[in-house]
């Protein structure tokens, strides 16, 4: 698979065709900068290395199930922003059809998250039947391991939204939206560990500001140690 990083240009040529420009409004007004520690960075290379060694049996079957499962690759990937609003390829085990992202407008009607920033329906028709377990145990996000380890993302901090999502939040809440950019993302944040698909918009706003605005190595690893028991308990998953 290839790693080329991606341009907002390709990304939303069709479905986002001013995303970049708008984004470009959003980052020159003020958007803080947040120096990334080296202890964060040593925590995210141990952690992601860690993961990947351990969990690499569970990933190599649950790539041979997805394959089983459904027609298409193993692996998803999909353009996601990151530090300062820089696209790259967000990771997945893949939990849809092939023709998801293609059918995504005929299902705009049915979303079922009251703001509709981001989307959500409970019974997405595109969900594969290994997808839905996959998704309410976060295992389809285990290849992420390598966004983390590549440095596109960090093990804790504001989750990377789809490119649609993005859109519609820069629109709802533009400052904040620049704000959650000034940092990496992360493959779990306090959004995943206090509800998750229970908590609105605003909810998630206010939860990834005050990580943003309060960080501590500590609390990184609290949020790791919630999100292990998140995992296992299956609460707060859509």
């Amino acid at each position: 698979m290839s790693r080329l990083t991606p341009t907002l240009a390709i990304a939303g040529a069709e479905a986002f065709p001013g995303l970049a420009a708008d984004l470009r409004g959003v980052l020159t007004g003020g958007v803080p900068t947040s120096a990334l520690s080296w202890g964060k960075r040593a925590l995210d290379v141990v952690g992601a290395l860690f993961g990947l060694v351990v969990l690499s049996p569970l990933m190599l079957v649950i790539a041979v199930l997805v394959r089983l499962d459904s027609p298409g690759p193993a692996l998803f990937r999909q353009v996601r922003l990151g530090r300062g609003g820089r696209p790259f390829w967000c990771l997945k085990f893949r939990t849809m059809a092939t023709d998801a992202e293609r059918r995504l407008r005929e299902f705009e009607a049915m979303n079922e998250v009251g703001s509709g920033v981001l989307f959500k329906i409970r019974h997405d028709p595109r969900i594969t039947r290994l997808g839905r377990f996959l998704r309410t145990s976060s295992l389809d996000e285990l290849p992420q391991l390598l966004n983390v380890l590549y440095g596109e993302m960090t093990l804790v901090g504001p989750r990377p939204l789809q490119l649609r999502d993005s859109r519609r939040l820069m629109e709802f809440a533009g400052p904040q939206f620049g704000r959650r950019l000034s940092v990496t993302p992360g493959l779990t944040g306090p959004w995943q560990v206090s509800g998750r698909s229970r908590l609105d918009i605003n909810d998630m706003l206010n939860l990834d500001i005050k990580y943003i605005e309060n960080w501590s190595i500590i609390c990184d690893i609290l949020i790791i140690i919630k999100t292990v028991n998140v995992v296992l308990s299956g609460r707060g998953a859509s």
